[in-house]
């Protein structure tokens, strides 16, 4: 009988995971146990919510060989029109909202206009957005914060999902977060299961038991330790349940629909893609229009909250968006990267802003470290890259 062959766990996949946890343990450290309260987490989810929608559009942009450089002004643009709805005329919350997602997507149409139907090069076209946006943003707030905004309005930004409390010793417990926990636990033993029958049915190599083990603990553990952080505090919050949904459904359309093999495509070469019969035009259009929607969800969040609109809302975010995406494994010149891995490289630079400023680290530094993070993360995607040619 043929001995079977096995697989190892592959580090590229799970490096920027196990990077994840070793920064979180280096600043637990430093920070003398600080960033790993509950308080902290819950605080690490909403700090970082806005960022992880924007990576997840972003990457598609980067997967493209491009960036979006206008995200952060079309954040602040989309969330100063929603408060302007409800502070200045009294629109409801939900009104408000869909005004937002309005003015999003006609930043993201105009941005796909010319990058694709005119062919003027996204990085133009972006950088232009930013300064138009930013200062549209300025004009129509008249350079002044608008606030406070209502709590039927925050409650996206800075509100829980329905809590029902259970004892746990001295404390009490989230018992949806629990529920979520055993659910998620399940589903993901379930899926390996099911990953590793049908390795062996179709004489695919696959892990040992040992390093299938080792890879379930560790996802295991990360997912219980987040969502018991959560249950010892408020609960889940409103703004992760969203993240969540929009993780779900970009993970799906970029492994599993024709429009997210396009954009690989795309990234990997455009002459073949056009050989092919892609329509790379389209394929650039939607991106970006995607790209303006998502900022509008990002806007209205930040907005929420921050429980107001300011001028300076997004200011930034672009290049959290951008280190996201690199970070998270994607090449820098396109075609590869995944929704989880720019997620995963978002929350990295989330525990970095959030850890270096628990211990005390001025914003001046914070900025050089989160440079050298991005510059080491590219720099280590093109060696390897070029190894691989050899």
């Amino acid at each position: 009988m043929e001995k079977e062959k096995r697989a190892n766990i592959d580090m590229k996949q799970y490096g920027m995971v196990i990077a994840l946890i070793v920064i979180f343990l280096i600043f637990t450290f430093l920070s003398g146990g600080s960033n790993a309260s509950p308080m902290n987490i819950n605080n690490l989810v909403m700090q970082n919510g806005y960022v992880v929608i924007l990576a997840v559009g972003m990457l598609l942009c980067v997967l493209t060989g491009n960036v979006d450089l206008g995200v952060g002004s079309t954040v602040a643009l989309c969330g100063a029109t929603s408060a302007i709805m409800v502070v200045d005329f009294g629109l409801p919350v939900p009104a408000a909202f869909l005004a937002a997602l309005v003015i999003g997507l006609l930043a993201g149409v105009f941005e796909g206009f010319f990058i694709a139907v005119l062919g003027i090069p996204p990085f133009v076209v972006t950088l232009a957005t930013m300064l138009m946006n930013r200062g549209l943003t300025y004009t129509i707030l008249k350079a002044q914060t608008k606030g406070p905004l209502p709590a039927s309005y925050t409650q996206i930004g800075a509100g829980f999902l329905p809590s029902v409390k259970i004892p746990f010793g001295d404390k009490d417990l989230d018992l949806l977060c629990v529920l979520v926990a055993m659910i998620v636990t399940i589903l993901i033993v379930l899926s390996e299961l099911k990953s590793g029958a049908a390795k062996k049915k179709h004489g695919f190599s696959r892990m040992s038991v040992w390093q299938t083990g080792f890879k379930l603990a560790a996802i295991l553990g990360i997912l219980w330790f987040f969502l018991m952080k959560l249950a010892l505090y408020k609960g889940i919050p409103v703004v992760l349940a969203l993240v969540v949904l929009l993780v779900g459904i970009y993970h799906f359309i970029t492994s599993r629909t024709v429009a997210g093999r396009q954009v690989y495509a795309l990234g990997g070469s455009i002459k073949a893609a056009k050989l092919s019969g892609i329509n790379t035009s389209r394929v650039f259009f939607w991106v970006y229009t995607n790209m303006g929607i998502l900022c509008a969800a990002a806007g209205i969040v930040l907005s929420a909250r921050n429980a107001s609109a300011t001028p300076k809302a997004g200011d930034g975010f672009e290049l959290d968006a951008i280190a996201s995406c690199y970070i998270g494994g994607a090449a820098a010149s396109g075609g590869i990267g995944t929704i989880i891995g720019a997620v995963v490289g978002a929350f990295i630079m989330g525990i970095l802003n959030n850890g270096m400023s628990l211990i005390g680290w001025s914003t001046d530094i914070q900025k050089v470290v989160k440079g050298m993070v991005l510059l080491g993360a590219v720099t280590v995607d093109l060696v390897s890259k070029r190894k691989a040619d050899r």
